[in-house]
């Protein structure tokens, strides 16, 4: 069986570049849905509803495609971090994460509502940093551009200079977790139905 034309839900470059790179066509069709962060929720939870709001959205006026939602969040302890909104900000996460062990939580939602088709799932990276001092972070973000980033860093973008360790998926903290979508792409195309609950790497 062979996939439905696939739509990815987000403007991404990084998840364009991805996506590209695993070989697939698809058409761009950004959704404009809020991200709501309900206190009730764990940050995969979050991350599996906004991913679920997003494709959901674009399912809606493309009913025959295939549409991939994602949304991709750092967390350390409980604090969730989104995309700073400042230079300063940006600033602050980065201070916050230095010497510490984080996670990156991508959710990933793909729908086909002609075929009443969902899967929803979570995948955790564990990221350690660098100890760093305020004039590394801030040569760091000189180099970057991390308003439009979770957690003010781009791992792919001279990440060496903050990360000291990645357990799990790298491709996850860029922004979509490339081995767990060929998975579900694979089981989509056999047709395989249900959802999947978030896991740990």
């Amino acid at each position: 069986m062979s996939l439905p034309p696939l739509i990815l839900a987000s403007a991404s470059p990084r998840r364009c570049d991805l996506l590209r790179q695993m070989g697939l066509d698809f058409t761009v069709v950004p959704a404009r849905t809020p991200e709501p962060q309900p206190e009730h929720f764990t940050p995969a939870e979050i991350c599996q509803l906004n991913a679920h709001r997003k494709a959901r959205a674009v399912a809606k006026k493309h009913p025959d495609a295939l549409v991939l939602g994602a949304d991709t969040l750092v967390c350390l302890d409980n604090k969730i971090y989104g995309k700073p909104r400042s230079l300063d900000e940006a600033e602050d996460m980065l201070l916050e994460l230095q010497g510490q062990e984080h996670h990156v939580i991508t959710g990933v939602s793909l729908i086909g509502l002609r075929s009443h088709r969902e899967r929803i799932f979570a995948v955790i990276t564990r990221v350690t940093f660098h100890p760093l001092t305020l004039d590394q972070v801030r040569a760091y973000l000189a180099r970057i551009d991390p308003l439009d980033k979770a957690g003010a860093y781009a791992v792919q973008q001279h990440g060496e200079l903050i990360v000291e360790r990645i357990e799990g998926s790298f491709t996850n903290v860029v922004g979509l977790p490339v081995e767990r979508l060929r998975e579900e792409l694979a089981a989509w195309r056999a047709g395989a139905g249900g959802a999947a609950e978030a896991q740990n790497p």
